[in-house]
């Protein structure tokens, strides 16, 4: 599996607005005349490549999908079939461009000068020499094995929790009650929790930008894979934020392409305070979301919103690289480039998703140019994020459901998820299922395209067993898949 090549862009300087350009020559896919993309950050300048690309007009009759032969993403299926996203290229971070103030390196103190006594000489008695060495032996031995001890416990949990998210110091409790009703009181406690990624991007230190939050007391943090894997893969300096402006070198954990989720680490974490996990699925339409991040680089903002819908299947790749694909808690609380990876919050405090792809109107929408926030933004469940972030915390990776089959995943129809291929030695041939077979039902949910078939597999786990039920020529019959697994 390729890793996802969508990412953040960032804004750069210029005397206009920082309203998102597209070019009229950039492709578009439509779903009524829309475009996904995801919420990197932008060029406001016009000089750098758009931030909103939209998808490529003709969908793939046969797209040979990983989700069906190795992706897996929680989440139910959605009634609307999503649109594949375009890749956002970067630029350099809108902190600078943004007219956001700079950080500069944290205050030096001077140690203060001690004052050295003169020791007084006396008669030590000679029974006092044996005694000594005795103890110097014993704190010896016994300083030597408790730092190797200690170096032990730092060495493990520097690197792997062995006990996933049920080993590190997360935020058990919600930091408001339920029946909370203001939006002020969320944002006081969240924006501590809320920190800006700054990543290297095509050769640039600071070549792009993007949110995240404070996932536990060790210093880990959870983003978009999107925002940090140029960064990653060229072995590219990392920046974490905080909510006081303070700069973190942060190293990448663990990432997964597959769902657009990456957790870093940053030393020194102490004074962050993690943000309560919540249960995106209570979540009802209409219920009222507040969205955390920094969008165009402006740091420790916040919008609201409601849910528009849930188990919206939505991708989040490009042409060249579709594997993403998030069964989404869809919002209008503004999203823009620079918003990926930060939290989406209810009224109680608690994270409820992790933001991640926008809609756009492509080259006609807000005033003719390309569109930033046009009230259609998508989140990746927190239960997916728990699940990854539980994975990776245990083995440095993330694994994702296969059944080892293609769909395709182009075309109108909405009567069910046609199989193009079946692979031989897979989940998907040991069940019986054939080439042209049409998937209309996972679990007993309905599957109304090849797309709402990946997302409805990826709301399950290697090793679960689904039941499909599949449309034959005129029969009509069930099969049992038990899902096989790759890192991903």
């Amino acid at each position: 599996m390729s890793d996802d090549k969508f990412g953040p862009s960032t804004p750069e300087p210029d005397s206009e607005s920082p309203e998102m350009q597209h070019g009229d020559d950039e492709p578009t896919q439509p779903i009524t005349g829309t475009g996904w993309t995801s919420p990197s950050q932008s060029h406001p300048s016009g000089e750098g490549p758009s931030p909103f690309g939209g998808a490529d007009d003709q969908p793939t009759p046969q797209h040979p999908d990983p989700a069906l032969r190795s992706d897996a993403h929680p989440g139910l299926p959605g009634a609307a079939s999503p649109v594949p996203v375009q890749a956002s290229p970067w630029g350099p971070p809108a902190a600078q461009a943004s007219g956001q103030p700079a950080y500069g390196p944290a205050a030096t103190t001077t140690p203060m000068q001690l004052h050295r006594e003169e020791p007084v000489k006396g008669r030590v008695s000679a029974w006092v020499w044996p005694v000594v060495a005795v103890l110097s032996l014993l704190l010896g031995l016994t300083g030597g094995f408790l730092g190797a001890f200690a170096y032990d416990r730092w060495d493990d949990s520097s690197s792997r929790f062995d006990g996933g998210l049920e080993s590190v110091r997360t935020q058990d409790a919600a930091p408001l009650d339920a029946d909370n009703a203001s939006i002020s009181a969320v944002a006081q406690a969240l924006l501590p929790s809320t920190v800006q990624i700054i990543a290297a991007f095509e050769g640039e230190d600071e070549g792009a930008t993007g949110s995240g939050f404070v996932l536990d007391r060790e210093g880990h943090v959870v983003t978009n894979n999107h925002v940090v894997a140029a960064a990653a893969e060229d072995d590219g300096p990392i920046k974490v934020v905080d909510s006081e402006g303070v700069r973190h070198d942060a190293t990448v954990v663990g990432r997964s392409p597959v769902y657009d989720l990456a957790i870093l680490r940053i030393d020194a974490p102490d004074g962050l305070e993690p943000a309560a996990l919540g249960d995106s699925s209570v979540l009802l339409v209409g219920d009222p979301v507040i969205a955390f991040g920094a969008p165009l680089g402006l740091s420790q903002t916040v919008t609201s919103g409601i849910v528009s819908a849930l188990d919206r299947p939505v991708t989040t790749g490009d042409e060249e690289n579709t594997s993403s694909y998030i069964n989404a808690v869809q919002t209008d609380a503004a999203i823009n480039p620079g918003n990926s990876g930060g939290p989406l919050v209810n009224l109680a405090g608690e994270v409820v998703g992790v933001n991640s792809a926008i809609a756009t109107t492509g080259g006609g929408g807000l005033g003719g140019g390309g569109s930033g926030n046009i009230g259609v933004g998508f989140a990746i469940p927190i239960e997916q994020v728990k699940t990854t972030a539980d994975q990776i915390l245990k083995t440095g990776e993330a694994r994702y459901p296969v059944i080892g089959a293609q769909v395709r995943t182009g075309g109108a129809d909405s009567t069910g998820a046609l199989i193009t291929e079946v692979n031989s030695g897979t989940p998907a041939e040991d069940a019986g299922l054939r080439q042209d077979d049409v998937v209309t039902e996972v679990d007993g949910k309905l599957v109304t395209d090849g797309i709402a078939l990946i997302v409805a597999i990826r709301t399950h786990q290697p090793g679960d067993t689904i039941e499909f039920t599949i449309r034959r020529a005129d029969s009509v019959r069930a099969v049992k898949i038990t899902l096989d697994g790759e890192v991903g």
